[in-house]
């Protein structure tokens, strides 16, 4: 089966090469406006600007129209946790920013910081906290 999804405000993660990356590479993330994707029995096969859009496939099936809104292919959930007693997302960035697990823990974040917050909060407050996220992702779909 063909699916085709057009008029895509911003294609997210447009990377033609398939590639491990590490430090600052993980602060690039190409993306097209006014895109297409075009996906054929479950795998995607091509994807553009609309204006490239190939006359074959401007009849699919199966037609999505993505105005306004963003498609992020391929982009999995992470692996996480629902109870936690803090965030670590400044550590993601300094991630972005290249440092290394060591840096992060020398300026007092990382895993041992996370486990000494956990260790402070009352089990009242993880659990009002892992609701309101487990809340937040049902209606995401996650």
């Amino acid at each position: 089966m063909k699916t085709e999804i057009i008029n895509i405000k911003k294609l997210v993660n447009t990377r033609v090469e398939n590639k491990l990356l590490r430090g600052k590479e993980l602060a690039d993330l190409p993306n097209l406006d006014d895109a297409y994707l075009l996906i054929e029995d479950g795998v995607i096969t091509d994807y553009g600007s609309m204006k490239e859009l190939p006359a074959e496939f401007k009849h699919s099936p199966s037609v999505i129209d993505a105005t306004g809104q963003f498609v992020l292919p391929a982009w999995c959930d992470s692996h996480t946790h629902i109870v936690f007693a803090t965030s670590r997302e400044e550590e993601f960035v300094d991630k972005l920013k290249g440092l290394s697990y060591a840096d992060i823990a020398a300026k007092g974040g990382g895993i041992l910081n996370s486990a000494r917050k956990l260790n402070a909060a009352t089990e009242v407050e993880l659990f009002n906290s892992a609701w309101k996220r487990l809340d937040e992702i049902s209606k995401l779909g996650t």
